[in-house]
């Protein structure tokens, strides 16, 4: 099936470049491996490499590489919990703009993990909105 037929919804509100990512790395993957679950996991760690979900869309990260301890690491033979597209690896800093921009309450008083957990929490909330679920 290609990529733009099962685009996902956070990534059809997300940048044009984003949306090429997946379906390039979907496509693909779904010749490589078959349609499923693995090709969804190659396309969404494509789009984590240049990309990081904040609410209910990507954005563009200022740097590229991994965004989570599974990503560094990645393979079928090594299941890592993911961040859910957070960037973990971004500077305290950068995740307290991120924070801020969800209007996650309590944040300045978070550590680095918190606010991973926090981000990626809000950023659940906010694609169920804009799902209608």
């Amino acid at each position: 099936m290609p990529g733009r037929e099962v685009l996902p919804s956070t990534l059809r509100r997300s940048p044009e470049k984003a949306q090429r990512t997946w379906e390039k790395t979907h496509d693909s993957a779904v010749q490589t491996y078959g349609e499923g679950e693995r090709a969804h996991r190659a396309a969404f760690a494509a789009v984590k490499h240049s990309f990081e979900k904040v609410g209910d869309h990507w954005e563009a990260k200022g740097r590229k590489g991994p965004s989570d301890r599974q990503a560094e690491g990645g393979g079928p033979a090594r299941r890592a919990p993911t961040a859910g597209g957070v960037d973990a690896n971004a500077t305290k800093d950068h995740l307290m703009q991120v924070a801020k921009k969800l209007d996650v309450p309590g944040r300045s008083r978070m550590t680095k993990p918190e606010l991973v957990k926090a981000i990626e929490k809000a950023n659940n909330r906010a694609t169920r909105k804009a799902r209608g679920d």
